[in-house]
């Protein structure tokens, strides 16, 4: 038996805000369905290398009561990037909070504004421990 990945669905509340997330990450959308009978839009979004690891945001027309919820239950999206400290400082500087800051220049974790948590790790070896990162405190959890 063989398996082959498709892709991550993730509920959205506000399908622009989550999109421009995703944008900060670098991700693309790649496809797009609206079904007017299920009242319902599917966003896939990938990094543009890679269109077969999309994840699917879902945005229910009218509206979905349950978030943002803690989404724990969910676990989390993991991308790897070639600086991890670049990536965590542009998403800082346009709003996101740096959940567990990349204090081992390895490893940090964001949330969506659906509280979707995900989980940025260095490319290869982890970079040196530099600032402001390596005294950051935790925010929140992840």
């Amino acid at each position: 038996m063989s398996l082959t990945y498709l892709h991550t669905m993730v509920r959205v509340k506000d399908l622009e805000a989550s999109m421009a997330f995703y944008r900060l990450l670098g991700l693309e959308e790649t496809r797009r369905h609206e079904s007017e009978q299920g009242r319902f839009t599917l966003v896939f979004m990938a990094p543009p290398a890679q269109p077969e690891c999309p994840v699917e945001l879902t945005y229910n027309w009218d509206g979905d009561e349950g978030l943002p919820s803690d989404s724990r239950h969910f676990g989390h999206l993991a991308y790897s990037t070639d600086d991890i400290y670049a990536l965590c400082r542009h998403l800082a500087d346009n709003g996101v909070t740096i959940n567990r800051p990349p204090r081992d220049g390895r490893m940090a974790f964001v949330r969506s504004p659906d509280n979707v948590s995900v989980e940025l790790l260095q490319a290869g070896e982890a970079l040196d421990p530099a600032e402001p990162w390596a005294s950051m405190p935790n925010t929140g959890h992840w």
